[in-house]
């Protein structure tokens, strides 16, 4: 009897084990607003963030700034619902969802042009990705540079269509919004520029450093 007992109880602790890891895993950084310790906290997101970099050519520092402004980092972040009555919940104003708030269509776009079918818009390393990829997106059909944090951001709301289209035009809350993220992206480049040897270290030699 007791050791049947024992047993119930050993899975179970085993059961919110893994629930507990698993939260940990996928909650946000405590600090977003130093990439440094980002990093240092979420070990797999600088190699992540660089292979992006390496592959679409937008730099670390952008594509996190996009990134904590769609999400603020939360990996299964959905847009807030309306209100029916101002009361009642009412359907979401977009499908858009995930570290990078990639909207359905967009992320079956995407998903067709890389060939990664298995891509999933909760995991941070394909989030990051699709990012790098979409701006790789606007600096082809809009001639918009790699580095220009704050048009790149223009064209991810607005979309490729929405911004040749210049919808942004009468959007002084979205210039605001493009404005902070090209400022994070240079707060976040400095930072960087202090720790990123660090991470560039083998994990071994992390270990001690």
């Amino acid at each position: 009897m007791l050791d049947r007992l024992f047993k119930k109880l050993r899975g179970s602790f085993a059961l919110v084990l893994v629930v507990t890891l698993t939260g940990c895993t996928s909650a946000p950084p405590e600090n977003k607003d130093n990439i440094c310790k980002i990093f240092s906290e979420k070990r797999g997101w600088y190699k992540d963030a660089k292979k992006s970099s390496r592959r679409w050519g937008t730099d670390i520092t952008v594509m996190m700034s996009m990134m904590y402004q769609e999400s603020s980092f939360i990996a299964r972040a959905k847009p807030p619902r309306t209100k029916i009555l101002w009361v009642l919940p009412g359907p979401r104003p977009a499908s858009a969802y995930g570290y990078a708030q990639a909207t359905n269509e967009t992320w079956r776009a995407y998903k067709k042009s890389t060939g990664r079918g298995g891509a999933d818009r909760n995991k941070f390393d394909d989030a990051v990705d699709f990012i790098g990829w979409y701006n790789d997106q606007s600096q082809r059909k809009n001639k918009i540079s790699k580095s220009d944090a704050y048009h790149l951001y223009l064209a991810y709301h607005e979309g490729q269509g929405g911004f040749a289209r210049r919808s942004y035009k009468n959007k002084q809350w979205l210039k605001d919004v493009a404005t902070k993220v090209s400022k994070r992206s240079g707060v976040y480049r400095a930072q960087l520029n202090q720790c990123e040897s660090k991470f560039n270290r083998g994990w071994f030699r992390r270990l001690f450093s």
